[in-house]
């Protein structure tokens, strides 16, 4: 088993624990933050399924049907992580606004902060570990499961701070306006999240950074060249280009630097597959 896989396994056994916490801290106290966070908890959990399956599939190899290989499932992964954060945060709008307009107490503020402390305390340690492995094997699907318990990091703190707030003050009304806090500054995360996930689908160019790193290690060798083109699918990278040489240098010679040009590459940009045409000038 992959490093990246275990890794995804070890954000959805802790999201389970977590969604029993929360459910329970929201049921004993009646509040609806502590519920927006089980449920925003419970979203976390169906991404981290989706993730594990996805870091799965994409480490496959490329077959008969998918010969540049299966990393964009990580993509695709990554655009329904983020469209579920979405329904959380308007499923967590719609109970707040409701508490607002038909009021309960809450009950047991002490329980409910204790357990979103505790909450905030082992997503820091998890996502701190899949942010960690997702730079390392440049996993987007793990990446957005990082950023699914660093929203909940904020959230979690947020409510504990609400609870607290509405401990010493009495204003109940602070319980769902804090969880609509919360919900705005998930819909901003998912929106980040969305955005990064999304281009590769449409083929996007890899960076300026790389596209340049690609332009260099041709230029410095004395040749031109045109159609660049680049893309990333997963931690896949591909880059495709027409270069151009002398119409007399023998067929060796230019094997031998096209394979120069591509292992320079290769050392400054990881996972990257490099196709060059050579055409002949005069």
């Amino acid at each position: 088993m992959s490093e990246k896989v275990k890794t995804a396994r070890l954000s959805i056994i802790s999201n389970c624990c977590l969604i029993a916490m929360k459910v329970v801290a929201g049921l004993i106290s009646g509040s609806v933050s502590i519920l927006s966070e089980a449920i925003h908890s419970g979203m976390d959990l169906l991404a981290a399924v989706i993730a594990f399956f996805s870091v799965r599939l994409s480490d496959t190899p490329p077959d008969k049907e998918h010969p540049y290989g299966h990393g964009k499932y990580e993509n695709v992964s990554g655009v329904i992580e983020a469209f579920l954060i979405f329904i959380a945060a308007g499923w967590i709008i719609y109970e707040a606004v409701y508490r607002i307009i038909a009021p309960s107490p809450v009950e047991k503020v002490a329980i409910g902060a204790a357990v979103m402390a505790v909450s905030a305390v082992v997503n820091i340690l998890v996502s701190r570990k899949l942010y960690k492995v997702a730079k390392k094997t440049d996993s987007i699907a793990l990446e957005a499961d990082a950023l699914h318990l660093k929203t909940d990091v904020y959230t979690s703190l947020g409510v504990a701070v609400g609870l607290l707030l509405l401990w010493i003050t009495g204003w109940h009304l602070l319980d769902p306006l804090v969880a609509i806090a919360v919900a705005l500054l998930i819909l901003w995360e998912s929106y980040k999240l969305m955005k990064n996930a999304f281009s590769p689908l449409v083929d996007t160019s890899l960076s300026a950074e790389e596209n340049q790193i690609i332009r260099e290690e041709i230029s410095r060798r004395g040749f031109s060249f045109h159609k660049l083109r680049t893309r990333k699918s997963g931690s896949f990278r591909f880059a495709e280009l027409h270069l151009e040489m002398p119409e007399n240098m023998e067929l060796k010679d230019v094997h031998r630097i096209c394979d120069e040009i591509e292992n320079a590459i290769v050392t400054r940009i990881r996972n990257i597959d490099i196709s060059i045409h050579v055409e002949p000038v005069g």
